[in-house]
């Protein structure tokens, strides 16, 4: 009896949250490798911000998630049948397979795993898009310098978490935004932050005063919007603003863009956006010193594991955009190992 595939796909571009009838679940016959090609059975699926954006209509620096597409989606499986040579059958494997059960790969994009150096989980997080994206993002664009003021929004996020204790080893000042007492104290207390905004609590700009009372030198911002404003107002004279997303707006139906961005001007600052796909060539570089930090005890990896089956995957996705996740989401598929 051949295998099964489950899959979601994109059933209408979705207004505001994405709700049940912007999907389709479907099963059919799962795909068969062809020469050059292998398949794998998922274990793990990745949640992340960005998928939101995949699904509206528009350019981008990806194409949109065509309807009737299955969803794109970063995940972990394990390699049942192979006609490529580099990828054999029981090997661990990373890459953009969307969410399904089973994929066919002819290995562009996909990465050999080393559960050696860390679980599999955390190659979906620190040592993944994760782990690069805090780590080009802050060091090649943000720049920082010892002694500097970082702040980092979305802070107990997967993104914003490596962030921060990534400006930590580099001798800088830390200051988390996020939402929630538990997520501030977890920021302060076991990441090693200086300090930790809980932005629910409505006193972001008396609090971005008291702890960055020389204003901010390094912004990385993960949710945009009215966050965004009060850390403009604060910015130091040549702060970089680095933008790596804006989950505060992605289901927004009327999007709040930067009022104070004139703050850019008067403190000679830049703002710039960037991608991690950019830096594909340097992922080596970037796995090997993060790897050692993990290592040497220097950086905590956190995973939100949430064990279930990929039915589950529309209902997990919106943890996200609730703030409910803490580290990285992933969606353990119930009958992996």
């Amino acid at each position: 009896m051949s295998e099964r595939n489950a899959q979601w796909r994109l059933a209408a571009r979705p207004v505001g949250l994405p709700k049940p009838s912007d999907w389709e679940y479907r099963e059919e016959p799962a795909p068969e490798p062809g020469e050059g090609e292998f398949r794998v059975k998922l274990e793990y699926l990745s949640l992340d911000p960005a998928m939101r954006g995949w699904m509206n209509e528009g350019r981008s620096y990806v194409p949109p998630v065509g309807i009737g597409e299955v969803m794109r989606a970063g995940g972990i499986g394990r390699v049942t049948d192979s006609r490529h040579p580099e990828y054999e059958v029981g090997a661990l494997v990373s890459g953009m397979f969307g969410a399904q059960r089973y994929a066919v790969s002819d290995g562009r994009g996909a990465r050999l795993l080393d559960t050696a150096l860390a679980p599999a989980p955390v190659h979906l997080g620190l040592l993944g898009m994760t782990g690069l994206t805090a780590y080009f993002g802050l060091l090649d664009i943000g720049r920082p310098q010892p002694g500097q003021t970082v702040v980092v929004s979305g802070a107990a996020g997967a993104v914003g978490s490596v962030v921060g204790q990534i400006a930590r080893l580099k001798g800088c000042r830390t200051i988390g935004i996020a939402g929630g007492p538990e997520k501030c104290q977890w920021l302060v207390d076991e990441l090693g932050f200086d300090a930790a905004i809980d932005y629910k609590r409505g006193e972001l700009r008396a609090e971005l005063r008291r702890h960055a009372p020389d204003g901010v030198d390094v912004y990385f911002d993960n949710v945009g919007g009215e966050t965004l404003d009060e850390v403009l107002r604060r910015i130091a004279r040549g702060a970089r603003v680095v933008i790596c997303g804006a989950i505060s707006q992605y289901n927004a139906t009327q999007p709040h863009g930067p009022a104070n961005y004139m703050q850019l001007l008067v403190e000679r600052a830049s703002m710039t956006g960037f991608l991690v796909f950019d830096y594909a060539e340097r992922y080596p570089e970037a796995i090997a010193e993060l790897a050692q930090w993990l290592q040497a005890g220097e950086l905590q990896s956190r995973e939100d594991v949430v064990r279930g089956d990929l039915d589950q995957f529309p209902e997990v996705l919106l943890r996200l955009f609730r703030g409910e996740n803490t580290g990285k989401l992933i969606l353990k598929l119930a009958d992996s190992t």
